[in-house]
């Protein structure tokens, strides 16, 4: 069967639109047909050749999707055909230490991918061409292992549904499953992409008293206060670490959240912390990434600590931040900055560089 996909060939080059061969359900495997795929930055950094994902090439990027269920492999359990779903990257084998240990999203059975000597799912003309984290939403179907699925409410609008798969579940979780945040506490985040959107979202539902968004955009205030910051801080035009400061009486805050995947951010959440507070570092980091500063720069008993994917369990907190979508109290329509079709990929990742959006999200027809 041939699909229309995003295809990435080189570093720094436009994605194509490309006819791609998908193949048949094998076992435990699902074929799903894209509604919808948020443009998250991590796809953003392969495009820019920053190194954070090793990858061999081509490949479809695309990891934000959600969809209808058009097909099932044998022994699939988790979903039927005409189920909408969610699809994440945090796809889990169920049977290693840290799935048995209640820590999916660590998993280290390996992705949920057919192996390198097997047909590959996605090909063009006979030779592989490589699925991004076992995904490829930049597609208008998704061949996937039911372990990287949930399905989801019919009546919650899969545009809305698709970002909670990667930016919404990594950012909330971050908040409200790894920091370790208590009602009445102080945040500040750094940055306020889709990620950092979702980190305010997440310090709001659960009870911060004070949320300080930080970006060098302009533009990002209004999308920081409509999402729960109390104040926001321009650090192209002030020294964030001395504006949370001073924001908090001196005093700094009980957790900071760095939500981009920048060393200098790393150093300014660090620096920000109040005694005991804690840093959070949410972004994906170059691997030769080094993280400095002074010792003296950070109060008593501070800790660092790194969050993969909000610690999430997705099959729990997919369905849990959804139902907080439909109390009103997680706000997905307003993350969904621009909407546009698979053709408008490159677009979607220039406006991204240019801090114009949360999220863009690509709609299948």
């Amino acid at each position: 069967m041939q699909i229309e996909a995003a295809v990435f060939r080189k570093p720094h080059d436009p994605l194509t639109i490309e006819a791609v061969d998908i193949d048949k359900p094998a076992r435990r495997e699902v074929l799903v047909r894209t509604v919808a795929s948020g443009v998250c930055h991590s796809d953003l950094h392969v495009v820019d050749g920053q190194g954070r994902f090793p990858l061999d090439r081509p490949i479809v990027l695309g990891h934000e999707g959600a969809g209808v269920v058009e097909a099932v492999g044998d022994d699939v359990t988790a979903v039927r055909v005409g189920d909408h779903v969610v699809a994440c990257l945090s796809g889990f084998c169920g049977s290693c230490p840290q799935c048995l240990g209640g820590h999916p999203n660590l998993c280290t059975g390996g992705l949920v991918t057919r192996p390198d000597s097997g047909v590959p799912r996605l090909s063009q003309n006979g030779a592989p061409v490589r699925q991004f984290i076992g995904i490829s939403s930049y597609a208008e179907k998704m061949l996937l292992h039911e372990n990287s699925l949930v399905k989801i409410d019919k009546e919650i609008p899969l545009d809305r549904a698709a970002l909670v798969g990667c930016g919404v579940l990594t950012g909330v979780g971050a908040a409200l499953r790894t920091s370790g945040l208590q009602a009445g506490q102080t945040v500040a985040v750094f940055g306020c992409g889709g990620v950092g959107l979702s980190i305010i979202q997440g310090a709001r539902i659960g009870a911060a008293r004070q949320i300080i968004a930080v970006d060098m955009f302009a533009a990002k205030e209004e999308m920081a206060k409509r999402a729960g910051a109390t104040h926001f801080v321009n650090s192209g035009e002030d020294d964030p670490v001395k504006a949370v400061r001073a924001l908090t009486g001196g005093l700094g805050v009980d957790h900071a959240f760095e939500a981009v995947g920048l060393a200098k951010l790393c150093r300014q959440a660090i620096e920000s912390l109040a005694i005991r507070g804690t840093a959070t570092i949410v972004g994906v980091l170059p691997p030769d990434a080094t993280i400095e500063f002074p010792w003296m720069a950070i109060r008593p008993e501070c800790k660092v600590q790194t969050s993969r994917m909000g610690s999430n369990r997705f099959r729990i907190d997919i369905p849990l931040y959804l139902d907080f979508y439909r109390q009103g109290r997680l706000d997905l329509d307003s993350m969904v900055t621009k909407r546009g079709h698979l053709g408008d990929i490159n677009e979607a990742f220039r406006a991204m560089k240019a801090g114009e959006v949360a999220r863009t999200v690509l709609i299948f027809d």
